[in-house]
């Protein structure tokens, strides 16, 4: 002990230079945040996210920013005569080396200056546990040179926003957000004790710092009541200290946006508007809660530019990305379809297409495809059967344009999972058997939104317009002018719907199979709009349609964007021509119709039938097995027989029995059957034997 004592005192003659030391500016400017910050299009931080997992460091903050109490009780903690000395407080030093002699764990007598030399330079840092003499006699020489270049507000601004208070707490910002969640300006007297009792020992037992807190008050002279701070101390500083970020509004658009190692990123994204579709999904997140709906997606993005406006995943209860997640596409797909029947030439918006019963015979099986709700309409126009999404009519234009080249249509409109060829997804791929994400949907309906041309969707600003046509814009205008058609959507919807604004847009909606999703995309004459309600585990919502679950969402966010901004309706390509239409017989009322240019029709002529044909049963073919749905209401299960052939009178026998009224349809019941059609002199002209499997009133 004696000799460490004589070996302070040589230490304390010498006159060695202290290595050079970086400025205040340079250090201040080197200061990373372990949070990365992304900023919204205008500049505004819209979300913080953590980027390094070593330590948890915030912004720097100045001295005048900090509570004077946390100043005042770190300078008693640490550094009393801190405004007094030029670096080493030689009373302290002196003293602790008299300590030297009869203890084996002395305090070093550290400055404020003499610890932030130390860790301003890495080679005072100590190799072993405790710094040698001949090192602390550096660090003295380093304190020395600090402060001879730094002001004291300069050394103990720095030294607060360096130092480590508790576990992997860096600097002052982090500490009073991730032990108190505040900022350093509002601590108050306890906050501030506990704060300096931590500098000392940051990992200490909870009751040694409240202790050591205690005391730190009493030689302040503050009115410090113990037991307030030990029960501060047991409620803040027991478990790991968490930051709460003060944005945290597009946690995915962080998470693809923000590196380790980045400090910050801009986005395209409209602070205002991601809140409130983050808002909009909520409320409507509730308002379905009694039909098991619990999560949901928007997306909404510049036409023009492909830019991302709102991106909200999920709806907060889940790390799950819902714009980016595959799910069945229901009816969302049928644009396409009929897009690509129009471009081709194989159907015009007036094409009348039958609504029937059908059955499709697949590698697995028979295809029976129905509507929504159970009922079929007959023959229908190409319009009417997109604008209320029937079902038949899409299926009977997939096996007119065929599936491949259908496939190969929705790869190039971005639909990068659809891998399979067009045979393994067979007709139902009319109906949204596809996986597909909410950011494909919309980036497609952009597509038809830009006249056909499509380009990817960016979440950063970008130069250039990389777009290629997918399709041509006169079948894009076309297909964009049903979409907007309210006397389309009536068959299914009515006329008064969500799906109604009071400006020009273009709107779609789908449900997958067994209720698992339900989807809103539309566009106005700037803006595209998707909207998706589901549960990420795959539940069925229950009783949610096309008009109920998504689409009030849908029309939330698109009437925000155009608060007092109209949507014009586009303008017509050269490539179509208007059209007065008529048809006959008058299945639709006369109307004024859009084509392309050479296949305009002033009348729509239905078909007649032969009267050398032979009448026959179409549906159910012989050999038709029909399967009751437990989960659809019985009434709504009803059995439409299809019949083909030159007009006349027909009687249809089933087992036996006469159906008197066959057009209201059959009530099916378990068991096999036999179908026998039959002509006005009662012979028998057509015949077919049908099973039907399924107990009646029974629930899954």
């Amino acid at each position: 002990m004696r000799a460490a004592f004589v070996t302070v005192l040589l230490l304390l003659a010498a006159t060695a230079e202290a290595a050079a030391l970086p400025d205040f500016a340079d250090v201040k400017a080197q200061h990373a945040r372990s949070d990365a910050l992304l900023l919204d299009r205008h500049g505004q931080v819209i979300h913080e996210l953590r980027v390094d997992a070593s330590v948890r460091r915030l912004e720097w903050v100045a001295l005048d920013e900090v509570s004077p109490a946390l100043v005042d009780a770190v300078l008693q903690a640490e550094d009393r005569r801190f405004h007094q000395h030029g670096g080493v407080d030689w009373r302290a030093l002196t003293a602790a080396a008299l300590r030297a002699l009869w203890s084996d764990h002395p305090r070093g007598a550290s400055t404020l200056s003499m610890q932030l030399a130390a860790w301003l330079d890495p080679a005072l840092k100590p190799a072993r546990v405790r710094r040698t003499f001949a090192q602390k006699w550096d660090q003295i020489q380093a304190a020395r040179r600090l402060e001879a270049h730094w002001s004291k507000a300069q050394i103990l601004e720095a030294y607060l926003n360096l130092v480590y208070f508790r576990g992997e707490l860096q600097g002052i910002a982090a500490a009073s957000r991730g032990l108190f969640d505040k900022q350093p300006s509002g601590l108050d007297r306890n906050e501030a004790l506990l704060l300096a009792a931590l500098l000392r020992a940051p990992n200490a037992a909870v009751e040694t710092v409240a202790a050591r807190a205690c005391r730190l008050g009493e030689n302040l002279a503050w009115p410090v009541a113990c037991d307030a701070v030990g029960a501060l101390a047991v409620t803040q500083l027991n478990g790991p200290p968490r930051v709460r970020p003060v944005m945290a509004d597009a946690p995915h658009v962080a998470r693809a946006l923000l590196k380790p190692g980045d400090t910050g990123a801009s986005s395209t994204l409209d602070g205002g508007l991601q809140r409130y579709a983050t808002a909009a999904l909520l409320h409507q997140l509730r308002s379905l809660g009694d039909a098991r709906v619990k999560d949901g997606a928007v997306l909404v993005a510049d036409i023009a530019s492909g830019e991302v406006l709102a991106y909200v995943g999920n709806g907060g209860g889940s790390y799950v990305d819902g714009v980016q997640a595959l799910r069945q596409a229901g009816s969302t797909l049928k644009p396409f379809l009929y897009a690509m029947a129009i471009e081709r030439r194989l159907l015009t918006a007036a094409s009348v297409l039958d609504d029937a019963p059908v059955n499709l015979t697949t590698p697995t099986g028979l295809y029976v495809p129905r509507n929504y709700d159970n009922e079929f309409r007959g023959p229908t126009s190409l319009r009417m059967s997109l604008g209320s999404s029937l079902n038949v009519p899409a299926v009977r234009t997939l096996m007119l344009v065929g599936a491949d080249p259908f496939v190969l249509k929705l790869r190039e409109l971005g639909f990068s999972a659809l891998t399979e060829s067009g045979d393994f997804y067979g007709f139902s791929l009319a109906l949204g058997s596809g996986e597909v994400s909410l950011w494909q949907l919309v980036n497609a309906f952009r597509t038809l939104a830009n006249g056909g041309k499509h380009s990817e969707l960016t979440l950063t600003r970008q130069q250039g317009d990389p777009s290629r046509r997918v399709f041509s814009r006169d079948a894009s205008f076309i297909i964009a002018d049903v979409l907007a058609d309210r006397a389309a959507r009536s068959l299914t919807f009515g006329l008064d719907n969500v799906l109604s604004t009071p400006y020009w847009s273009a709107v779609k909606t789908g449900t997958s199979k067994d209720m698992r999703d339900n989807w809103c995309i539309g566009f106005s004459d700037r803006y595209v709009v998707g909207a998706w309600v589901g549960n990420f585990d795959g539940s069925a919502m229950q009783n949610v349609s096309g008009v109920t679950g998504a689409a009030p969402l849908w029309l939330d966010v698109m009437n925000t964007l155009h608060q007092g901004r109209p949507s014009r309706r586009p303008s017509p390509p050269t490539g179509v021509i208007a059209t007065q239409t008529q048809f006959i017989p008058a299945v639709e009322s006369p109307r004024r119709e859009w084509f392309l240019r050479g296949t305009e029709a002033a009348e729509i002529r239905l078909p007649t039938r032969s009267d050398g044909q032979r009448a026959r049963i179409v549906y159910p073919a012989d050999g038709t097995l029909l399967a009751l749905d437990p989960d659809i209401p019985p009434a709504n299960q009803r059995v439409f027989f299809e019949i083909a052939g030159p007009q006349g009178e027909y009687l249809l026998r089933l087992d036996q029995n006469a159906l008197t009224q066959p057009e209201t349809g059959w009530q099916p019941q378990p068991g096999r059957h036999r179908l026998v059609l039959l002509d006005a002199q009662g012979a028998v002209m057509d015949e077919a034997e049908f099973e039907v499997r399924g107990a009646r009133g029974s629930r899954r």
